[in-house]
């Protein structure tokens, strides 16, 4: 099973593709997509397409994005929910499930703790999936961590995807 992990952004969102096979878990591919625009309306058509285009290459067979819990900025929080909203309706549309999850169930799901710094969640990732360090920015390792998180629910509970 192939497991797209997302950290929305509205500049930046990290995505990491994890194949699921008997337990195991091996890193496909990660990387980021960069939305270069400066207009509000026109970042979401360019996270739209680059997303678009992301799912037909690499054809998940699960989404597992990272829920907006809390953001000191409003503007920012409003921001990154509009591209997460455009991410879950693409991915929804392309008949993809989606799973959701919290900041500490990802960090809980990595690291073990709930309240984990970025570099522990970094140090943990590279350790589940057997790859050295991962030479990326957070928003990567986050969404590596959020398709772990997914994997590990998958094996444990029977899941309401939505």
């Amino acid at each position: 099973m192939l497991i797209l992990g997302i950290d929305p952004g509205s500049t930046r969102i990290g995505f990491g593709l994890i194949e699921k096979n008997k337990g195991n878990l091996k890193l496909i591919k990660c990387g980021l997509l960069k939305i270069k625009s400066q207009d509000k309306g026109q970042r979401l058509i360019e996270a739209a397409e680059s997303f678009s285009r992301l799912l037909k290459i690499r054809r998940p067979d699960l989404i597992s994005i990272e829920k907006l819990f809390f953001m000191k900025n409003m503007k920012t929080a409003l921001e990154v929910a509009q591209t997460r909203g455009v991410l879950t309706l693409i991915s929804l549309q392309s008949k993809i499930p989606v799973l959701e999850f919290s900041p500490s169930e990802i960090k809980v799901a990595a690291t073990g703790y709930g309240l984990a710094d970025k570099k522990s969640v970094g140090k943990m990732v590279s350790k589940i999936l057997k790859i050295d360090k991962i030479d990326k920015p957070d928003d990567v390792t986050d969404a590596l961590a959020t398709a772990i998180c997914a994997a590990n629910h998958l094996r444990t509970k029977v899941v309401n995807l939505i």
